[in-house]
């Protein structure tokens, strides 16, 4: 199975493709998607979307893995902007057929570190041991969206182990 995580923003999208085959995980591929600040919105949005379709198409994966949207009261505005990037990732998977699945972020620090509340120095070195990643990638949302996609492989490989304890 093929699994592309994305941490969603407006200035730097982070990607992660992972492969999950007999529960060992491989990297296939990790990156940003950055817009400029100077960009009008539609072209920034633009460039995100015409990222991500070409990064299905690249990579072909099975499944999609956003991170879920936390609005804070005092950030109305960031969350605004991230919702707009989210929106244009959500309308590419509709139109390449891939599956969508979100997560809120203490799930997936919970999934991969152990707490819930890790810090993302934490995440970071974790995802790094878990693949064998040398050295830290420049960007921590490579890392968030490479431990959205490690942590859907764990929820897929629970619920699996549920439904095979059910049929025994």
């Amino acid at each position: 199975m093929v699994i592309l995580g994305i941490d969603p923003a407006l200035s730097i999208t982070g990607y992660g493709v992972i492969q999950v085959r007999k529960n060992k995980l491989s990297l296939l591929e990790a990156g940003i998607i950055s817009t400029s600040a100077q960009s009008k919105l539609p072209e920034r949005l633009d460039k995100i979307y015409k990222g991500i379709s070409k990064l299905i198409v690249d990579t072909k994966p099975n499944c999609l893995v956003l991170e879920k949207l936390y609005v804070h009261y005092r950030h109305t505005t960031t969350a605004y902007l991230l919702g707009q990037a989210r929106g244009v990732i959500c309308l590419t998977c509709a139109q390449k057929d891939i599956p969508l699945f979100e997560y809120a972020a203490t799930r997936v620090k919970k999934a991969i570190v152990g707490r819930g509340l890790a810090s993302k120095f934490q995440v970071q070195r974790m995802v790094a041991g878990l693949l064998n990643i040398r050295s830290l990638p420049k960007y921590m949302d490579i890392t968030d969206a490479l431990a959205l996609a490690i942590a859907h492989s764990y929820m897929l490989r629970s619920i699996e182990g549920r439904l095979k304890g059910a049929e025994g």
